[in-house]
């Protein structure tokens, strides 16, 4: 069996959530031995599209008519586009339908959390969801005085000097204007960022915030790996006060890291994510201050090792054999009908 895992502008959306999916979701193939192709050209036997534009469309299309089966992969809700790009409300107008279509015309449907396979069949397509999640590489993200010392060194932390980590896109849904609402609170912390959208691509209240943020408050914007990493060992904690999510692949970036995480109480971890078992919730910004204060004063061992067991969970081997079996019972149904 060969699959055609399609991504349409690989090079564009590498910085992003997405783009990390592809390079998990070969990783997590080649552990469970599964054929694959990037090329539409090539011979495939299931074609696992990724992406929503035309060009995507058409490799669907080609798809039906070949009678080869199409997985679409459910990265997007129709409420995690919500309040993100800059006129987010007149692009729904296109991209709700043209997101649904793609859903309707999918053969099954692989979403990362029990959470956003809800949110999919709620929308009533006909269409059977699976959820596996993004995955992780857990060795990635293993403790490295190198990667350490590289992110102190660009950032000049000063010995004992405690920062707090942000990443994702700069969007409202993010919970940016939060985060830096929070940061104002506690000026003796030094509050990072990570994330990089092109200015025409963000919402006018959003660059507002970001040139009057606190003056404790860095946005590096897209930053190296090694960096990145040795900041989700240094780092107090992730602060992620994102408003929805499908997953949000940071949150197990900084798990496995050991890095304690703080975010909203929302929907998507309300399955698998506990407050004070391996992680810290809170609702509103009030709660945030009083959790931060917590993490940063008390022993977090326990949470970071109950945080690691839901890594151990989510490995891109263990995601591997189950995108094997869902393209096996796919593949096979597929054959029943024939």
């Amino acid at each position: 069996m060969k699959v055609l895992l399609y991504f349409e502008n690989e090079n564009q959306i590498k910085k992003s959530g997405i783009g990390r999916a592809l390079k998990h979701q070969i990783a997590a193939l080649t552990s469970a031995g599964i054929e694959y192709t990037l090329d539409p050209k090539d011979d495939f036997d299931i074609a696992h599209i990724n992406t929503y534009w035309p060009a995507s469309k058409r490799v669907l299309k080609k798809c039906k008519k070949r009678g080869i089966p199409v997985i679409v992969h459910g990265h997007s809700t129709k409420e995690d586009f919500r309040d993100s790009f800059k006129a987010w409300k007149l692009m729904s107008i296109w991209f709700n339908p043209n997101l649904m279509w793609f859903y309707k015309h999918a053969d099954f449907i692989i979403t990362p959390t029990e959470y956003s396979k809800r949110l999919i069949d709620s929308y009533n397509l006909g269409t059977e969801v699976i959820y596996v999640s993004n995955g992780i590489a857990p060795k990635e993200y293993e403790y490295d005085e190198e990667k350490i010392k590289a992110f102190k060194e660009h950032f000049h932390v000063k010995e004992g000097e405690k920062v707090v980590i942000g990443v994702g896109f700069p969007f409202n849904r993010k919970g940016l204007k939060d985060f830096f609402a929070v940061a104002k609170k506690r000026p003796n912390i030094r509050f990072i960022w990570f994330g990089y959208l092109q200015k025409i691509l963000i919402s006018s209240d959003i660059k507002r915030a970001i040139k009057h943020r606190p003056a404790n408050v860095e946005m590096p914007g897209y930053i190296d790996n090694a960096i990145i990493k040795g900041a989700y060992r240094y780092a107090e904690c992730l602060f992620f006060p994102s408003k929805e999510e499908t997953e949000g692949i940071v949150v197990l970036e900084a798990l496995a890291s050991s890095c304690p995480v703080l975010i909203r109480d929302i929907g998507v971890y309300a399955d698998w994510l506990e407050d004070g078992r391996d992680c810290y919730k809170a609702k509103n910004n009030e709660e945030f201050l009083q959790k931060l204060d917590y993490l940063m004063n008390n022993d977090n061992s326990e949470v970071i090792k109950n945080g690691y067991k839901l890594v151990e969970e989510r490995t891109l081997e263990v995601v591997g054999q189950q995108l094997k079996k869902a393209y096996e019972e796919l593949f096979q149904k597929f054959k029943d009908k024939k």
